[in-house]
């Protein structure tokens, strides 16, 4: 199915300062019994967006990402790190990069972003920025993984 989803409907959503996600946040086991580990949280809003979180870590591989999803649109908006991406127009951006929804390449293309300035061996840390360029409000704490785990690349 493809849904018609636009800049100015993403903008909105991304700029809606409403947005929250209440309670602690686990880190659970992956379904492929990986070495990964993730958590999915609904996000709560005024404007009632059907929005979910989902955050992916895999401390072996080195990566860590957490993507906001809107449904039935899919991932909007999201931050990976540890993995390198090419984006449509061919050119590569770093192991650190945001998505950002566009009409044009929905999530497929990627920047470099400045907001983003902590350490992937900090997941927590990681989050808190996430959230205050996402302009989301997490009322509760996210369970730690152990640094130690974690190659440190920024």
């Amino acid at each position: 199915m493809d849904f018609a989803f636009t800049n100015t409907e993403f903008d909105v959503i991304l700029n809606d300062k409403s947005k929250k996600i209440d309670g602690n946040i686990e880190w659970c086991e992956d379904e492929d019994h990986s070495p990964a580990r993730e958590f999915r949280c609904e996000i709560f809003s005024n404007a009632k967006w059907p929005l979910i979180v989902r955050g992916r870590c895999n401390p072996l591989a080195g990566t860590l990402s957490f993507s906001i999803i809107l449904n039935p649109v899919g991932r909007i908006y999201a931050l990976d790190m540890g993995k390198d991406h090419h984006n449509p127009e061919c050119h590569r951006v770093g192991e650190k990069h945001k998505h950002k929804w566009t009409e044009k390449y929905r999530d497929k293309e990627a920047y470099v972003p400045e907001d983003i300035t902590e350490s992937i061996s900090n997941p927590a840390a990681v989050w808190r920025q996430f959230c205050a360029e996402a302009n989301i409000r997490h009322d509760g704490k996210m369970a730690p993984l152990q640094a130690e785990m974690f190659y440190d690349h920024y």
